[in-house]
C-alpha cells in the first residue's frame, strides 16, 4: 500500500507555464483525503518555493536535492556544507571565474547570471533552446558573464555567513571528472544539461525520503516517486513505484517502473489511476 508520493517540481509537478495542471490538484487532493502524505522532492531551496507549488496543500518539503527538508511546522534533516568544503567551492569559483549560486535557507546569492535563470520567466525561455545545449556554448557563458569582472569575490557574499545546502554552478557534463577532482566532499548532480547541483557527500532526494519516512512512520517501500530528469534516478530507483513522466530523459524512463504521461498531458494524475491510488 502507498502511504506517500513524492514528486520533482520542474518538468514534473508544474507544466512549462510553472503552474500545476487542474488534474494534479486534484489527483494530490484525492490522495490526501485517503491519507496519503503528499510532498515535493526537489532541487530547488525553499525560497520562492511558494510560486511552484501553487495552491497545493502539501504535506511535506525535501528541498536542495534532500539536504533541507521540513514541515510547515517543523525541519526534519537540515544537512549543510561543512565550512572546509564551502571554503573549498568558493575558492575553486574565485579561482577559476565561475558562475555559481549558494543557496541558504532564506536566500540565493552569487552570479547574477545564475539567479536570472532561476526566475519563474527566465526559465520558460529554455523550452527554446535545443534540448542538448553545445558544451562550447557553456563554457563561453562561463567565460564571458561573470561577477569576476567586478571587484567583488564570491568569498564577500553575505550568504556565506548562513548555512549553505546547495551550490549551483554553470557547467557542462563533460567537466564531471573534473570538477570531482577539485571539490572533494561534495556530490554533484544535474537537473539540466546546463548546470550542477553541489551538495554534501551523502545527500540526495532518496536521504530526504528516508529522513521523512523515519519522521512520519512509512517504508521506502511504501513510496511512490515521480521525477523527469538525472538528479532523480536515485530517488526513483529506491522506492517502490518510481514513475517517469513522459517527457524525461531517455535514462530515466529506463530507470523506472513505469512511464506515465507528460507534465502538460495529465502525467501525474494516469500513473495515479494506473496503479489504483485514487479512483
Amino acid at each position: 500500500m502507498i502511504k506517500a508520493i513524492f514528486f520533482d517540481i520542474d518538468g514534473t509537478l508544474v507544466n512549462k507555464n510553472a503552474k500545476a495542471l487542474a488534474s494534479t490538484k486534484q489527483a494530490i487532493a484525492k490522495a490526501q483525503a485517503q491519507g496519503i502524505i503528499c510532498g515535493v522532492a526537489t532541487g530547488r531551496g525553499p525560497v520562492h518555493l511558494s510560486q511552484q507549488v501553487d495552491e497545493l496543500n502539501l504535506d511535506v518539503f525535501v528541498t536542495y536535492n534532500g539536504q533541507l527538508v521540513y514541515t510547515k511546522e517543523e525541519t526534519i534533516r537540515s544537512e549543510h556544507f561543512s565550512d572546509e568544503t564551502l571554503k573549498r567551492i568558493v575558492a575553486f569559483s574565485d579561482s577559476y571565474h565561475r558562475q555559481i549560486t549558494f543557496g541558504s535557507r532564506r536566500s540565493i546569492e552569487g552570479s547574477s547570471l545564475m539567479r536570472f535563470g532561476q526566475k519563474k520567466w527566465a526559465k520558460k525561455l529554455v523550452h527554446f533552446f535545443p534540448k542538448h545545449f553545445p558544451t562550447r556554448l557553456v563554457k563561453n557563458l562561463i567565460s564571458r558573464f561573470s561577477i569576476h569582472r567586478k571587484a567583488q569575490r564570491y568569498h564577500d557574499l553575505d550568504v556565506l555567513k548562513e548555512p549553505i545546502y546547495q551550490c549551483v554552478l554553470l557547467s557542462p557534463k563533460s567537466e564531471l571528472d573534473f570538477l570531482y577532482e577539485k571539490l572533494p566532499g561534495c556530490k554533484l548532480t544535474r537537473s539540466n544539461p546546463y548546470t550542477v547541483d553541489i551538495i554534501p557527500s551523502g545527500g540526495s532526494k532518496l536521504v530526504g525520503i528516508q529522513k521523512c519516512a523515519e519522521y512520519f512512520g512509512f517504508r521506502l517501500d511504501e513510496v511512490m516517486a515521480f521525477g523527469d530528469s538525472w538528479n532523480d534516478l536515485e530517488m526513483l530507483d529506491g522506492v517502490a513505484l518510481g514513475i517517469a513522466m513522459g517527457n524525461a530523459e531517455a535514462e530515466v524512463k529506463k530507470a523506472a517502473k513505469y512511464v506515465t504521461g507528460t507534465n502538460e498531458e495529465d502525467g501525474i494524475y494516469q500513473a495515479l489511476k494506473y496503479y489504483g491510488v485514487i479512483v
